[in-house]
């Protein structure tokens, strides 16, 4: 199992390295057993050891910081256009389709308007008629009489808005 891995390892396997570092899988050291894995090995250790202890890190140098500063200064500044919204073919149709059916349907109402012959209704609705053979009841009339007062006189009640001003 002496099998010396390429220095371009896949993320899975560093990943594995890093969770055996770091206690939360089970070490496999055959897998380790190459220059490479023990120097990703090392390095993984030594990041653990870094991040509980800032004495170990190395600090750069003020000329470091400039060198860094000069030269993002000197790369040029990427600048893309937007991209224009594409709207899809179908929504073109979509809405072509509506202004159709919005016309059609205008024309549809005022046709009749526009024909210049008057339209005859076709016949006087006829209204529903009592039956005289029963005889009322005479409790019946009692309660319309009664209740003349908040029916009104025909089918719709009258409202009055003088009171509401009093509540």
């Amino acid at each position: 199992m002496n099998a010396h891995r390429e220095p371009v390892a896949d993320a899975s396997w560093e990943a594995s390295v890093s969770a055996w570092v770091d206690g939360e899988a089970e070490l496999r050291a055959e897998e380790l057993d190459t220059p490479y894995g023990r120097q990703v090995w090392d390095t993984y250790h030594l990041i653990g050891d870094v991040m509980r202890s800032h004495d170990l890190a190395i600090q750069p140098s003020e000329r470091f910081y400039a060198r860094l500063t000069t030269a993002l200064d000197a790369e040029p500044a990427i600048v893309a256009p937007l991209a224009l919204p594409r709207h899809p073919a179908w929504r073109l149709g979509l809405s072509g389709l509506a202004v159709a059916a919005a016309v059609a349907s205008v024309v549809w109402m005022v046709r009749p308007l526009m024909s210049g012959t008057p339209t005859q209704p076709a016949a006087a609705p006829v209204m529903a008629q009592a039956d005289d053979t029963e005889a009322p009841d005479p409790t019946l009339a009692d309660y319309m009489s009664a209740h003349q007062d908040m029916a009104g006189a025909g089918p719709v009640r009258q409202v009055s808005y003088d009171s509401m001003g009093s509540r």
